[in-house]
This record gives structure tokens, sequence and C-alpha cells, in this order.
């Protein structure tokens, strides 16, 4: 078997660091697995990427966060934030590093790059295809990600293996354990069509019931590169005094979901929750505060997958969980040759703890 390393991007150095720890425990190896690498910029804001340790014969993890707005690079005597393509780039530039001279790379990118533009709408790119096609064409075995916006965008790569993890176990767990829930009043709530296999997946493991919200759009013109949405519209259980958990993959500027605590205060929720993988707050973040004072939601759960800022974590509605010993885990089972499918089911585990917490009221 090869040897594991990790190759950690600069977009995810804490992250990696913490993921390394991990892998040492899970291991019992003392030395670190991590290959460090220098990520240069030019004065006119060209790059490279070198290698600072050899991985000939490797089996190579390369860990990215396309999402990271906090990375820069000083370009033409100005400060400049990185943005996707940028992360991307230079995700490109470190396979080609490699030279095909590990056996085996694989990419994790839990934000999967361009994941929003997953199809094609008339006269509109489709870059998250093109993306996955050129990582395949420069060498990648493997990709892996987390909660992809389209899990079916894989089938642009039908013959390299592409992994979507849901963190649906992680966050629940966290959910259930910090929270006294009443199961026999819990809704799921799907906040649009497109989540619905999702909102699913989370009330199997609830064991509990769904409902929806259909997005209304004005289809005569674009704003901010979307239509607009002109309304919800509420289909499922109607009755007052339930449990509500909103799930779905981001939270971008959170109009939507705003929009749907909205709606749901008139049937006077006991409680609601809101759980997304990513959790960007692009904007509108004192309308989330000004809705907390309002009581119109109690938490919101996040993964630390993606970068946050400081002053995101310090928020009090705000719960982030910690994903890097599941990472750790998901890694170990690759370079192993494991099934994955234990790292992708856990109902008994979710249905021992629910039945575990019901017990103690």
């Amino acid at each position: 078997m090869s040897e594991l390393k990790l190759i950690v991007m600069n977009n995810m150095k804490e992250f990696g660091a913490i993921v390394n720890e991990h892998l040492k425990e899970i291991k019992k190896e003392e030395n670190d697995f991590v290959i460090p690498l220098n990520q240069v910029r030019f004065s006119n804001g060209e790059g490279k990427v070198k290698l600072l340790d050899s991985v000939r014969g490797k089996d190579v993890f390369i860990l990215t966060d396309v999402g990271n707005y906090h990375e820069s690079y000083e370009a033409f005597g100005r400060v400049h934030y990185m943005g996707p393509d940028e992360h991307f780039q230079d995700l490109k530039r470190t396979i080609m590093a490699i030279k095909g001279n590990a056996t085996r790379i694989n990419v994790i990118m839990p934000l999967l790059y361009e994941s929003r533009q997953h199809a094609r709408n008339g006269r509109e790119s489709l870059d998250c295809a093109v993306a996955l096609q050129e990582l395949e064409r420069i060498g990648v075995s493997n990709i892996i990600t987390f909660d992809a916006h389209d899990p079916n965008v894989e089938n642009a790569i039908p013959l390299t293996s592409f992994d979507n993890f849901f963190l649906t176990n992680t966050m629940l767990s966290k959910f259930i354990l910090d929270n006294k829930i009443n199961f026999n009043k819990l809704l799921v709530i799907s906040p649009d069509e497109g989540a619905m296999k999702r909102s699913r997946y989370y009330s199997g493991m609830l064991n509990c019931d769904i409902g929806m919200f259909y997005k209304r759009r004005d289809y005569s013109q674009i704003v901010n590169g979307k239509n607009p949405i002109i309304e919800h519209k509420y289909l499922g259980k109607e009755e007052e005094g339930l449990e509500y958990l909103i799930v779905d993959d981001m939270i971008a500027s959170g109009g939507s979901v705003i929009d749907i605590l909205k709606q749901l205060m008139p049937r006077k929720p006991k409680q609601t929750y809101i759980m997304a993988t990513y959790a960007f707050f692009t904007n509108g973040l004192e309308v989330f505060n000004q809705a907390f004072k309002d009581n119109m939601f109690k938490k919101i759960y996040t993964t630390n997958l993606s970068y946050l800022p400081e002053e995101l974590k310090k928020i009090e509605w705000l719960e982030i969980v910690d994903c890097t010993k599941y990472m750790a885990e998901v890694i170990h089972t690759y370079h192993n040759m494991d099934s994955i499918s234990p790292l992708m089911n856990g109902r008994k585990e979710m249905f021992e703890l629910i039945e575990k917490k019901k017990m103690e009221k």
C-alpha cells in the first residue's frame, strides 16, 4: 500500500492541521502526514506552486477550500482577495507540480467549485462540469466533496470516482444532543423543490414528517444573476406548535430563509432551527440578528468545511459543527481502500441516539 500524504492548501491550513492530528491518532503514527508547499504570487498576480518534499509513489490527498474569501495577495501594490477561480487555479497548479509522480491523486474539495452553476439554461456556461473534466484530464483519480448543490453533476465524469458525502449524521448528532426536541412534533422543512432529496434524507434519519416551500419566480427578469423570487408557497402539514428544522446545503444572502421564517410565524412554532452545511452570509447578517431577536429561530447549525470569519464564530445563534475528525476518517477509509458505505449511512446510530434522548425526558 502506498504511503499516505496530505497536501493542505493555504485556504484550509487551520482545518488541515487538525485533520492531520486526527490521522496520526487513527493510524497510530507520530510523524505528520502533511507535505509542505509554497503558493507563490508574482507582483502582477500570476502564481506558481512548489512542493517542498517528494510525493513519488505516495497516495496524495489534496485539501482545498475554494470558498475561502479571506486569503489575499498583493498585486500592483494593492491587496487582492482571492475568489473561487483563483483557488481552483492553485489547485490545478498543485496537481501539475506533482507531475504524475504520485501513485494516486485524491482531491478533497468540500465546497465543490462552481457547484451553483451545475446546469445549463439557454446560452449559459456549464462551469462545474467543465471543472470536473479538467481535474480528470490532469490526472486526478478521486474527487471527494460534501453536500454538493446537485450531485448529478458527477455525470460529467462517468469514468472518474466522484463521492458526495452528506454531513447528516455529524450535524444531527450535535443538534439532538444540544436541544430538547419533541420528535412527535418535529417537521423537516425543504426550502425549495431542489432541496427535497436532502430533506427526505434528514426526515428519514429523524423518523419525522416533511414539508416544502415552492419558490415562485419571475422568469421575465434577472437580478444578481438569477430570476427573483416572487413568493414562497408552503406544501405540508398545517398545525400550530410544531418544531421546525429547515435544511439546505448553503445560506448565501439568506433572503429565502428569512422569507420562510416569516411564513412559519403565523403557525406559532414552538422552535425553529436551521441547518446548512455552508453558511456564507454574503450579506444580510443584520437581518438574521433581528430575526433571532424576534424569536423567529433558535439556532443555525453549519460546518467548518469552508471559511468562517472570526466575527461569525462569536455569534450566539450560530452553532459550528466540527468536521475534522469525520474528514480524517474519510481519508483513512480511502487510503485503506475500504468501503465508504459505513461513512454514508449512520441511520442505526441515529435511531439509537434519538431513543436515548426520548428516554431522558
